[in-house]
């Protein structure tokens, strides 16, 4: 049986002693790292899916609607609030006893806290207790979904072949889009069933199955053995007692470099979906289903683009790749607003499929870029909290963007300026992290 042998790699010097172990066997870890982080967004995501239309009339009523929609995203945003504690604590776990053990134990928290939703008792029934449990689950959420994304980029990346690091982490990417459709598709069919089936229970089953789902990714992680990288690390002592805050003492400009580089792989995509939903309904006065089918259209995009971006990381280089991306960003910020202007269902498909679904050839290698950036024995952290706290800031984008189109007197420059603004922020950090990791095998 093919075996493949790889080195463990390090920012600090050469290449650690080589490890070996089956190639067949890596590709079926890359795949549970994927399927796994796939079934963790839809948890999260269908969270947002359901806030205005379920969260807001049922946990959250009122006699004016805005409020009652503010109250169920303000709890939505507790989850991107509570992700940079679960990439501290997260992270600690991660780098000190191993990525398969936090991995375990992310995908069943989520999996608890979105069944627990799928039950919870509505405001007529429970009263203030209702919105309390709700957002306290969604903090839950918010932590494991801050341990995931780090843990299962790692999970592939120190698994991966060197010449196939750029696809592994790409596929792993994947379970953003995937997760987004998933938890669209539960919603869309829960709610074609008749009357007021939806609100008076059918809302509740997407949330309640992921009690399969999540039986199914603890099983799938419960099979994968720790990574080399880890192994090799904990054998020759050089865990540390305290990753994070040897993180902040070590390396704190390459956590600022990492969370810019990032920046827009969260940012834009918060830009991209939740403000311009409102723009396409609210400004533009069009149905919510043309920019609903749009943003399909731009995450089925997403898929096919992460898994070419990840094969050309592998040709050129994972933060070349990434700065193509940046640049692709860059140039379709103002064009993709401009084709949603025109109203026409065919041009805001196409708006979505460029703006969204090519943005996504920054986002397919940059797990591999953030794990070069950072020492072994720090990599959970610094993935974690690069990702993370770029998060926290992405969370304000919607409604910074919408701050920019007021500025701009309801005209789409502004919001469009905004999304460049980022592109820029991240390319420029992107560049500099080209020079700073430039000894280093990609």
């Amino acid at each position: 049986m093919k075996s493949t042998t790889l080195p463990v790699s390090s920012t600090d010097g050469p290449a650690s002693t080589p490890v070996s172990f089956d190639a067949a066997q890596t590709r079926k870890i890359v795949i549970a790292a994927y399927i796994g982080t796939a079934l963790e967004w839809y948890d999260f995501f269908l969270f947002g899916t359901v806030a205005a239309i379920v969260f807001a009339p049922l946990f959250f009523p009122g006699d004016v609607p805005a409020i009652s929609i503010m109250g169920a995203f303000l709890s939505f945003g507790v989850g991107f609030a509570a992700r940079p504690l679960g990439a501290v604590i997260f992270g600690h776990i991660g780098d000190k006893y191993g990525r398969r053990s936090a991995l375990v134990i992310t995908v069943l928290m989520m999996g608890l806290a979105t069944t627990m939703i799928g039950f919870l008792p509505t405001y007529a029934t429970a009263g203030i207790v209702a919105p309390i449990l709700l957002t306290i689950l969604r903090a839950v959420q918010g932590i494991a979904a801050g341990g995931e994304w780090g843990g299962a980029t790692l999970l592939a990346i120190e698994y991966a072949p060197p010449k196939k690091r750029g696809l592994y982490a790409a596929i792993v990417q994947l379970g953003s889009p995937t997760g987004t459709l998933l938890s669209s598709g539960a919603v869309a069919l829960a709610a074609s069933l008749p009357g007021d089936a939806f609100l008076e229970w059918a809302w509740r089953v997407p949330f309640a199955v992921s009690i399969v789902l999540v039986g199914v990714a603890l099983w799938l992680r419960w099979k994968v053995e720790e990574t080399p990288a880890f192994k090799q690390l904990a054998s020759e002592n050089k865990t540390e007692k305290m990753p994070v805050l040897e993180l902040f003492r070590q390396a704190p400009g390459r956590l600022v470099l990492g969370i810019a580089t990032y920046l827009y792989c969260n940012a834009g995509f918060f830009i991209i979906t939740a403000f311009m939903i409102s723009y396409v309904t609210k400004t533009l006065n069009l149905p919510s289903h043309v920019i609903l089918t749009a943003l399909t259209c731009g995450a089925l995009m997403q898929m096919v683009t992460l898994v070419v971006a990840g094969k050309l990381a592998d040709r050129i280089g994972s933060t070349q790749t990434v700065i193509i991306g940046y640049v692709i960003t860059l140039v379709l910020a103002f064009p993709m607003f401009w084709l949603v202007d025109t109203r026409e269902p065919m041009y805001i498909n196409l708006a979505m499929v460029l703006g969204l679904g090519l943005a996504t050839v920054a986002y397919a290698p940059i797990g591999n870029v953030l794990t070069r950036l950072f020492p072994p024995h720090l990599h959970y952290s610094g993935l974690g909290l690069s990702a993370n706290l770029s998060g926290l800031i992405a969370g304000f984008m919607p409604a910074l963007a919408t701050g920019f189109l007021m500025l701009s007197d309801g005209k789409s420059w502004g919001p469009a300026l905004l999304l460049s603004l980022i592109a820029a922020i991240s390319l420029g950090a992107t560049i500099i992290t080209l020079f700073v990791t430039r000894h280093q095998p990609d």
